[in-house]
């Protein structure tokens, strides 16, 4: 993987201010932007099937845009 040495410098200017590795930093960037966060709130939040729950994180994604 090749990241753009301005996003790389931004990352670990994060991870310095925030104790973390740069791994970390990037690992919360994709979830955040994948989605994948809100996916596993809206699991913790409802007892609903996974194609339901999958489809509203989606719906929140788009509505944080």
């Amino acid at each position: 993987m090749t990241i753009d040495e301005r996003v790389l410098r931004a990352v670990r200017v994060k991870a310095a201010r925030t104790g973390r590795r740069d791994s970390e930093v990037i690992e919360e960037a994709l979830r955040r932007d994948l989605g994948l966060d809100l996916l596993e709130q809206a699991w913790e939040k409802a007892d609903l099937p996974e194609d339901v729950a999958l489809e509203l994180a989606v719906e929140a994604q788009h509505e944080t845009r």
